[in-house]
């Protein structure tokens, strides 16, 4: 079966933002800025930054020292340069925080344009000290957290400091800096136009819930030649607003490492994602999914292409879920490209040499799949994944991962529940779990085994218009490919399957 669907991408237009050469430097030394680390400068940073707002095309410099602050507002118009060795240093002291419409952050800015973070110094959170200054303030009641996480004892997400956090803003660029140390989620940009991520290094491993990066509900976006090394999601898009999206955005030539899954679209999915490229990604010691697409709060997932991804000590390769959390009614996936991906999946838990770790499942990693899982009447639609090499570590016996292809029913729904690559427990399937879609073409794919399974590489349930063509697996004197309540299956010759190994 040929696709019977050419997905269409809207061509990137790249965006020059408005912030010229500054002839009109100002350094937060001249305002009294001291860069001992132990001076709190918020008042000087702030002056410097108030003080290139009325200059056009202000720039504000960081010279090499560190400097110590609270919360940071930018303002239109103004470029804040960190010269080599300069560091901005987050306080450990709560009190010092603030936010506008979005989180409390260190650096903070809502409806404002043509800005950029530009240089190569840091910018240093302090998140361990600072959330465990949170978490102590909680408990002699003098800071209290009403969402405080008292099954994992730690303060709620929420109540932490974030180390960016813009809203509504445009045109903005954030180039060459490293950003670290956060004791949340490290960025969020939320409802901005025109927004350049590029060349910036991400090292945020001290606390819980430190996504590297979070687009929340922007258009024309660009993020590209940047590393992320994150204790949970890497670089996640998100929709918090049924009357938003993200569309146009382009995630190119990066490197990521994450204790949850690299690529992320959600989990908040209530107004969607719409015309997203992600190529030339490197993922390594990821301990969930190389790459994550799913909507489960009503949010519409359309025209996505992913392609050139690397990836190696991985827990799992692929996972595309449609669910129903949340929402008046379930969102949609179709029109969702893969090609040219090479994954490799452990055996153990690939995220072992993380200082914090994500959640252990309940099983060995290795029973899970890949997996493209809808719900009963909400199919996922026309997916194509084509030039792709997986190789899984196998050793399942039937003492685990035991579902017996005659009660595939007892595989679980969950379409209310959280989204995961672990949230069905042990699938049947070792390589691809296919279950409520249609239009699905699998082309070029190669599925490796490092030892032995017991279960089939392809396992389709509820699924039609299936095509494999070029189908490449193991040696095995079972069936490869499951058939369940399927309709309408094109297998190629070169699939070389005996009867026995397709099970109709």
């Amino acid at each position: 079966m040929k696709p019977f669907y050419k997905p269409i991408f809207i061509f990137f237009i790249t965006t020059t933002l408005v912030i010229g050469q500054s002839s009109k430097a100002v350094s937060i030394e001249q305002f009294g800025a001291i860069g001992d680390g132990k001076t709190l400068n918020t008042k000087a940073i702030q002056k410097a930054i108030d003080k290139a707002t009325s200059l056009k095309n202000g720039k504000v410099i960081f010279p090499k020292g560190n400097f110590l602050s609270g919360t940071i507002e930018l303002k239109s118009g103004v470029e804040v340069h960190f010269e080599e060795d300069a560091v901005l240093l987050g306080t450990v002291d709560p009190y010092q925080y603030r936010k506008l419409t979005g989180n409390k952050a260190l650096l903070i800015a809502d409806n404002v344009s043509s800005f950029s973070i530009t240089g190569k110094g840091t910018i240093d959170g302090q998140g361990r000290e600072l959330a465990l200054a949170l978490d102590s303030l909680h408990h002699t009641k003098a800071f209290i957290d009403p969402n405080y996480n008292y099954k994992r004892m730690r303060p709620h997400e929420f109540h932490r400091v974030e180390i960016i956090n813009f809203t509504r803003c445009k045109d903005v660029k954030v180039s060459g800096v490293t950003i670290q140390h956060g004791s949340s989620w490290v960025q969020t940009y939320e409802q901005c136009e025109n927004l350049e991520i590029d060349n910036i290094t991400v090292n945020s491993t001290d606390y819980w819930n430190n996504d590297g990066m979070d687009i929340v509900d922007c258009n024309n976006v660009r993020i590209t030649n940047s590393f992320v090394n994150a204790a949970d999601d890497g670089i996640c898009l998100k929709s918090h607003s049924p009357d938003h999206i993200n569309d146009q955005v382009l995630i190119a030539n990066c490197k990521v490492r994450s204790s949850a899954s690299a690529i992320k679209f959600g989990t908040a999915s209530h107004g969607g994602f719409t015309n997203v490229i992600v190529k030339n990604i490197e993922v390594f010691d990821t301990f969930r999914s190389a790459i994550a697409i799913e909507s489960v709060d009503g949010g519409v997932i359309e025209n996505v292409l992913v392609s050139d991804i690397n990836a190696v000590n991985t827990g799992n390769p692929i996972f595309i879920r449609l669910g129903h959390r949340s929402g008046e009614k379930p969102g949609s996936i179709k029109n969702i490209t893969l090609k040219n991906i090479t994954v490799q999946v452990p055996f153990s838990r690939p995220d072992i040499d993380y200082d914090l770790r994500g959640p252990e499942v309940n099983f060995f990693h290795n029973p899970f799949p890949s997996s493209i899982v809808g719900i009963p009447g909400h199919e996922i639609e026309n997916v194509t994944l084509e030039n792709i090499t997986i190789t899984y570590p196998g050793r399942a016996s039937k003492g685990m991962a035991y579902v017996p292809l005659s009660r595939l029913q007892q595989v679980p729904e969950k379409k209310e529940s959280y989204p995961e690559f672990s949230m069905f427990g042990e699938l049947p399937a070792w390589g691809m779990y296919v279950r409520h879609a249609k239009g699905v073409t699998f082309k070029n794919i190669n599925f490796k085994l490092e030892d032995v399974d017991f279960r089939p590489a392809f396992v389709f349930d509820d699924a039609r218009n299936i095509s494999l063509e070029g189908i490449h697996l193991p040696e095995n004197k079972t069936q490869q490919v499951y058939l369940n309540n399927t309709a309408s299956i094109t297998i190629d010759t070169d699939l070389k399957l005996s009867k026995q190994m397709v099970n109709y």
